[in-house]
């Protein structure tokens, strides 16, 4: 049971973060202010989070896989996850405070 429920969840995950990846992308397509109305200072960060964090989402499911150790590493989980989470948060926190 266990190794059924645990391929069933690996089959779901890279399908559930290219779902929120696509609509986060939607939403800044929507809603460019989000990242414009940043300082210039922490404007690039967040567009270099949301490039990996949206790129790796759109890669994976794709079943492509970048060639460098380092890179396959950044593109897959825990460490895409984690960059796809922080720039949502970064996101949603923009759009609740008014950002």
């Amino acid at each position: 049971m266990r190794i059924a429920s645990a391929v069933v969840q690996a089959r779901r995950e890279p399908a559930l973060t290219l779902l929120v990846a696509a609509g986060l992308a939607v939403w800044l397509l929507l809603q460019p202010a989000l990242i414009q109305g940043l300082p210039p200072g922490m404007r690039l960060p967040a567009v270099l989070l949301g490039i990996w964090a949206l790129g790796a989402a759109f890669v994976r499911p794709l079943g492509l896989s970048p060639e460098r150790r380092w890179q396959r590493r950044l593109a897959t989980p825990p460490w895409s996850l984690v960059a796809l989470g922080l720039f949502a948060g970064l996101l949603l926190g923009r759009a609740l405070l008014g950002g």
